[in-house]
């Protein structure tokens, strides 16, 4: 057999080969680009900051409860509801999970969330790297992609840092076992933890429209704590908004307007009505928002 014939095939192989490797060199590329950002945002000093807030409200709670409790009385208030679990923790430390969250999800979640979100362009632009990073063959739309994507990766891990801080705290002051829905039929403790973990999903789930909001003020200036600012702002203005009585109408639009909804987790059966309107409602927003980032940031003349 000639050396011809044996070098054919091989440039037929490599001919076939060629797109396979492009596809897994893009692969690769965006995956390092992805855990490029990731380490970048959790290493940050302002990063671990928050979760360390974030992870020492629960123990604040569950230390206050069992101050309170500790002559027998019981704590917070009577009946169902999600700040009413308060008055369940002394009897199962996984109802401090539900507390917890449903303490840190009016502001200190959102709060996070937007800070990080509102930092992840203009950050970028207002330290002089985002010229750098689109010198890469990243491309504006998948660096954009990328940033949104970790921030919601934050958004879970931030509901986690909650969700287990309180678990390890309930289980350390208080006894754990099977427990007593908002319906007030019993469930098994190991059902009860994945109800937790339903909670902290839909948690999770109810901050991507505000990382969508926040990347979308992110792309308006070069001033990362402007962005911050504003879009802490925006959280803050719209939950008032959504106690104002006047307002009723506009209410069920607003990000926040479902946002306790997870309670209805913890009936039984499950209520999915609210629940379902708030998962479309963020996806709304992420929707809404995430295009004009992409809008905004496609077209933006990057100086810096």
């Amino acid at each position: 057999m000639s050396r011809a014939d044996l070098s054919a095939p091989q440039g037929r192989g490599e001919l076939r080969d060629r797109p396979q490797t492009a596809r897994t060199r893009r692969t690769t590329f965006r995956a390092t680009l992805l855990r490029n950002e990731l380490l970048t945002t959790f290493r940050r000093w302002r990063t671990l900051a928050l979760l360390a807030v974030l992870a020492a409200v629960p123990v604040l709670v569950g230390i206050a409860v069992k101050i309170e409790t500790s002559d027998g009385s019981s704590a917070g208030p009577g009946g169902g509801g999600g700040p009413a679990f308060i008055s369940q923790i002394t009897n199962n430390g996984l109802f401090l999970v539900f507390t917890a969250l449903a303490a840190t999800l009016p502001f200190f979640l959102p709060m996070a969330i937007g800070v990080v979100a509102g930092d992840a362009i203009a950050g970028e632009a207002n330290s002089g790297t985002l010229r750098y990073l689109l010198v890469a063959p990243a491309g504006r739309s998948r660096l954009l992609l990328t940033k949104y994507a970790t921030v919601v990766i934050f958004c879970l891990a931030a509901t986690l840092v909650v969700a287990v801080s309180a678990l390890t705290v309930g289980a350390l002051l208080f006894p754990l076992g099977d427990l007593t829905t908002i319906s007030g039929t019993q469930i098994s403790f190991a059902e009860g933890l994945g109800r937790a973990l339903l909670i902290a999903l839909a948690v999770a789930a109810s901050l991507i429209g505000v990382a969508a909001l926040g990347l979308f003020v992110s792309t308006m200036t070069g001033s990362g704590i402007a962005a911050m600012a504003t879009t802490v702002g925006l959280l803050i203005t719209v939950q008032i908004l959504d106690q104002i009585p006047q307002l009723h109408a506009l209410q069920p639009y607003f990000f926040s307007h479902y946002w306790l909804s997870f309670a209805d987790l913890m009936r039984e059966p499950v209520y999915w009505d609210d629940l379902t309107k708030n998962l479309g409602l963020q996806a709304l927003y992420a929707a809404v928002f995430g295009s004009a980032a992409w809008a905004r940031f496609t077209a933006k003349d990057i100086t810096a």
